[in-house]
């Protein structure tokens, strides 16, 4: 959906599947959404924006009681230069330093696993939050 449309309209699909009786296992792609093209003329995309969508994600699903069965990523074990940001610091400039990819910007190595280490923080600190805890 894209990390400035998904708070809007995940909510009012998630209560009409949910009206219908559907017991479903949702599913987030954060990357799809969030595909620009970069000046240098690279297709790309924005590590803060994939992580925002997967953030949210969760926390609409929350909202929404309806179970939040994970997310997808395009991603690889290289230390390719296909998305910006992160921890690796890839920026619109170093694309073409290592822009291996045939069709869909992938998170690298270090990309992929900064990713699932804040997601897991973040959703270990809704369980607390919601256990009446104090988060971290």
């Amino acid at each position: 959906m894209g990390a400035d449309k998904i708070k809007q309209h995940l909510p009012p699909l998630l209560r009409a599947v949910k009206e219908k009786g559907c017991a479903v296992i949702w599913c987030s792609d954060p990357m799809h959404g969030n595909t620009q093209m970069a000046a240098t003329g690279y297709k790309t995309r924005d590590f803060d924006r994939i992580l925002s969508e997967a953030r949210d994600f969760f926390g609409v699903c929350d909202g929404e009681d309806v179970y939040p069965g994970g997310i997808h990523l395009e991603m690889t074990g290289q230390e390719v230069t296909e998305c910006t940001g992160g921890a690796s610091a890839v920026t619109e400039s170093s694309l073409a330093d290592r822009y291996e990819t045939h069709c869909d910007p992938r998170l690298n190595a270090t990309q992929a696993l900064e990713l699932a280490f804040l997601v897991a923080d973040h959703l270990k600190n809704e369980r607390q939050i919601r256990r009446g805890l104090s988060p971290g």
